[in-house]
């Protein structure tokens, strides 16, 4: 089965339920605010009420595979779950894993988490292109084939990220940096594509002014820091500029740290989305 595009299916979604993404990223510290343990139980306890709360109103969700799998088997086990009872609501799934490798071991990734029928198949996944952005193929042609995105790490919202990401490209007569190569590469995939392409770049909402790199890729764009990291909604117009209107912001902890109680969850929620839409002129 191929389904719509993501991008079409994204922009629907931000349109009906707001542009709002919320991040699951089950820690040890966030459970142990909940009074949960840090095992199993309370990992299911967790993601369950965050799905129940949630999966019929938010667009987007991003859960954090790590933090699924720092418990094996059975972790695994609850994101399936989470994943599918997300996507059966109506919500679409961002799977945070980072992915990034050659030739057969990024098309097993891609086929874990982009082939329909898959487990853990995901509306989109993040990768990660430094191995060269052309090391990303097999994940590029599956996602097309099935309908699904993926969001390249572009320009990252962590300190660190600027050593790899705005350092210049010595073999590029443009002197581009990194950063602004991913950010070519996803213009390409996405040339004509309406109401916008399915290939969306990870760019910090954090980072400030951005005027210097064209964020005009015609595709998502997915930016984390807003909450616990500092950013706010009314950052997102100056951060992103005319580009502000693809922007798919992610809140983790501001939402997250709301639980257990599922009224707050759902209250934290529709507040950041409308505060969002607002900020956006959605």
């Amino acid at each position: 089965m191929t389904l719509e595009p993501f991008g079409t299916r994204l922009r629907r979604g931000m349109d009906e339920r707001g542009p709002l993404c919320v991040g699951i990223d089950p820690h040890a510290a966030l459970l142990d605010s909940w009074g949960l343990a840090d095992d199993i139980a309370g990992l299911e306890r967790f993601t369950y009420t965050v799905v129940e709360a949630l999966a019929g109103t938010v667009a987007v969700f991003k859960p954090q595979a790590a933090f699924f799998e720092r418990f094996g088997s059975r972790g695994v086990a609850v994101l399936e779950r989470a994943t599918a009872d997300l996507r059966a609501a109506g919500g679409l799934v961002v799977m945070d894993a980072k992915r990034g490798d050659i030739g057969s071991t990024m098309a097993a990734y891609a086929e874990a988490f982009l082939r329909p029928g898959a487990p853990l198949f995901s509306d989109a996944l993040t990768v990660s292109p430094y191995l060269g952005y052309g090391s990303l193929k097999p994940a590029v042609d599956l996602a097309r084939a099935s309908g699904a995105g993926l969001f390249v790490l572009a320009l990252t919202s962590n300190p660190e990220g600027a050593e790899v990401q705005r350092a210049v490209r010595a073999d590029d007569p443009e002197r581009r940096t990194i950063g602004a190569t991913m950010l070519a590469h996803l213009a390409e995939e996405n040339a004509g594509e309406t109401p916008m392409g399915s290939f969306g770049a990870v760019v910090g909402a954090t980072l400030g002014d951005l005027s210097a790199f064209d964020l005009g890729i015609n595709g998502p764009l997915l930016a984390p820091g807003i909450g616990a990291q500092g950013a706010t909604p009314a950052d997102l117009p100056k951060v992103f500029g005319a580009a502000v209107g693809n922007v798919v912001p992610n809140v983790s902890r501001a939402v997250l740290k709301e639980g257990p109680d599922a009224g707050a969850l759902r209250g934290a929620a529709e507040r950041y989305a409308n505060e969002i839409r607002e900020a956006v002129g959605r």
